[in-house]
């Protein structure tokens, strides 16, 4: 429906309840020449009469009575729905959906309790997903990922500090295989790869040296498309895999995983919230960046592709 659609139908319900263009105005907050104009544009867009006007009085027509009866409920039922969003934009409230990695959950958790303790009217939905998620086309408020696996022209909001990512092994396995000394040493062994998503096979391990970034792509006999699985298996010595190191710091503690080719570690921005860029973000959305800002977190930044 077109908004002079629905203007139309507002200002006919106005007068025909008022049954006065002036009293009709009032309660619309606009000029009762206004009204007038645009009951006469729905008019002459439905073809009929719809109100019968003299000096003293104004009147439904037989179409017009018609209309409103048939027309009338729904539109009451329209105008309590949008009076009902009210509460939206006032407020948080509502359903916030985010999308995010289950590994990096634990980044946010705590945070994300005090929170729902403070906004008991908004219910947060963490959908759990290592795919490049497009938030809007799946009907995400935001997403949380590395600044790399990122979508572009999105608002982004930094949550943690840079991260190094790490090549590691288990003892057991850099016992029976050896060490390697250089990135290229692992074209030489069996490296567990993870897919992200259906289709995008991460075998590509990124490494630095003396400020110069360079890759590798490796092997293996070993494919998984879930991190917590794809560390037990590293864990259980079946080969050599690529973390993040704030993942797996509590495995390297305990000596169960060695970091490797920690010289040519590469670092990584760090993990965002980001959301489209919109002129009024929802208050469930702002009310989450503020409470996460409040806690801590860095701040916002705008990605490569917006002003």
């Amino acid at each position: 429906m077109k908004n002079d659609h629905l203007n139309g139908l507002i200002a006919l319900k106005a007068v025909a309840e008022k049954r006065n263009f002036t009293a009709a105005a009032e309660t619309l907050g606009i000029t009762a020449s206004a009204i007038s104009q645009t009951i006469k544009q729905l008019e002459k867009r439905l073809g009929v009469t719809l109100l019968s006007r003299t000096t003293r009085n104004t009147n439904l027509t037989e179409a017009g009575i018609r209309f409103m009866t048939d027309a009338g409920p729904a539109l009451d039922q329209l105008l309590t729905a949008m009076q009902g969003l009210g509460s939206y934009a006032d407020k948080p409230s509502g359903l916030l959906r985010i999308n995010m990695p289950r590994s990096f959950y634990s980044v946010i958790a705590p945070s994300v309790a005090r929170f729902t303790r403070m906004y008991p009217e908004v219910s947060i939905e963490l959908f759990f997903d290592d795919d490049i998620a497009d938030v809007v086309e799946r009907g995400f408020d935001a997403g949380i990922r590395l600044s790399e696996l990122m979508d572009k022209d999105m608002v982004a909001f930094k949550l943690t500090a840079p991260f190094r990512f790490v090549t590691a092994a288990s003892p057991k396995y850099l016992n029976r295989m050896g060490r390697p000394k250089h990135p290229k040493d692992l074209l030489a062994h069996n490296c567990i790869r993870i897919r992200i998503g259906e289709s995008e096979l991460y075998d590509r391990w990124e490494f630095e040296h003396r400020g110069k970034e360079f890759e590798v792509k490796v092997d293996g006999s070993l494919i998984l498309n879930d991190t917590g699985h794809l560390m037990n298996a590293v864990c259980d010595g079946l080969g050599i895999s690529y973390f993040v190191e704030e993942l797996i710091r509590d495995q390297l503690e305990s000596g169960k995983l060695e970091a490797i080719l920690e010289p040519y570690a590469s670092i990584s921005n760090g993990l965002y919230l980001y959301y489209p860029k919109r002129s009024q973000m929802m208050p469930k959305l702002r009310a989450f960046v503020d409470h996460l800002r409040g806690e801590g977190f860095s701040g916002r930044r705008n990605l490569v592709g917006n002003d």
